[in-house]
């Protein structure tokens, strides 16, 4: 499953709330990361889960920016805990769990940069 037809999915299977469509889309890239997954794949799922939350969280007038950007991150933060194990070969795992932590917080900053330059592109479609 492709990262256009799980956000197409989301999109179509989550009406509630914010919360739960971003799980629905980690659920799903999850299940599409069941045989493993490249790093660029991870990519290509971290920025799609971006764009969703970013157009998500957007609209909402009761959160500050810096909120909304938190929360976005955090996102990012539960995509990685979901579907990043399943980037590393075998044979290297026992050297990604020492690195583990350190690669999430430096996603999550990258993340958070990220939001930045994905913002205007949201809201302009």
């Amino acid at each position: 499953m492709g990262v256009a037809s799980i956000s197409m999915g989301v999109a179509a299977a989550a009406p509630g709330g914010i919360v739960a469509k971003l799980q629905a889309y980690i659920e799903a890239a999850r299940a599409s990361a069941a045989n493993g997954l490249t790093w660029g794949e991870f990519g290509e799922l971290l920025v799609a889960l971006l764009r969703l939350a970013i157009s998500l969280y957007d609209d909402i007038a009761m959160l500050s920016g810096a909120e909304k950007k938190a929360a976005v991150m955090d996102a990012a933060g539960r995509l990685f805990d979901a579907v990043a194990d399943r980037c590393v070969p075998l044979a290297f795992y026992p050297l990604w769990m020492l690195a583990r932590p350190a690669v999430r917080s430096l996603l999550v900053a990258l993340a958070g940069g990220a939001i930045e330059q994905l913002l205007p592109l949201v809201r302009a479609k």
